[in-house]
């Protein structure tokens, strides 16, 4: 099996190369083979720079030419993956790497296709109770809505066989990207399952980009999805 481990990033100097060295530093076995796909959004506060210092082999790199968001930087990332499951990294670690053992093992023991890391049944740093709510809310109306039962429909830790999200014509640009992934895949009548992951937010001093405002917007794909593709 190959692994494409897809970092999109955004303005995130201060981690990059430590997320890169993470992920590199994840023991998958030896029937497994990793690529690191990082996609660069835009950023201005020298992460390209970092980028651009990486050794030779370490990651394939790919810039944006201007800021449009997260989502547009998953899709991007997705379009180039070559390995057969895909997994997506956010470059803050708040989601520690070593979590992608966690996802790959139902995948290996042929429980599942795609893996969820949720937030809520394993360690974690307590969000703002408004995040919370947030989160709590959107993972019940995407069970009302898909006939699921979710605990995390937000978790940025997602692992999908890449020619299914190769197959699906994603279009957000931005964090609707995860109502939007959610909603297709299960469109599909594909069963997602959850595993335990770790969790460290980021508050917004510490640069934290989403906030219970993007909520709203999530909501609206959520619905919108439900009817159209």
């Amino acid at each position: 099996m190959n692994l494409t481990v897809l970092i999109p990033v955004y303005n995130e100097v201060a981690t990059i190369r430590r997320v890169i060295d993470r992920v590199r530093e994840v023991d998958l076995g030896v029937k497994i083979e990793m690529e690191i796909v990082v996609v660069d959004d835009g950023s201005t506060d020298g992460t390209r720079d970092v980028l651009a210092g990486l050794p030779p082999g370490l990651a394939r790199v790919f810039l944006q030419p201007e800021n449009r968001g997260k989502g547009a930087a998953v899709r991007k990332g997705i379009e180039e993956a070559a390995g057969d499951y895909l997994v997506i990294q956010d470059a803050d670690l708040e989601y520690d790497p070593d979590d992608i053992c966690r996802l790959l093992a139902p995948v290996l023991k042929g429980k599942a296709e795609v893996v969820y890391g949720s937030r809520f049944t394993g360690e974690h740093r307590n969000m703002f109770f408004l995040n919370w709510v947030g989160n709590k809310f959107l993972s019940f109306v995407t069970n009302a809505l898909y006939n699921t039962t979710l605990s995390d429909m937000e978790t940025g830790y997602k692992l999908f066989p890449t020619p299914l999200l190769k197959s699906i014509r994603l279009v957000s640009d931005r964090f609707t990207i995860e109502p939007e992934l959610t909603a297709k895949v299960l469109k599909r009548g594909v069963r997602i399952y959850e595993v335990p992951i770790s969790y460290t937010g980021r508050e917004k001093h510490e640069g934290k980009k989403i906030s219970w405002k993007d909520g709203f917007p999530a909501l609206w794909a959520l619905v919108k999805y439900r009817f159209v593709d």
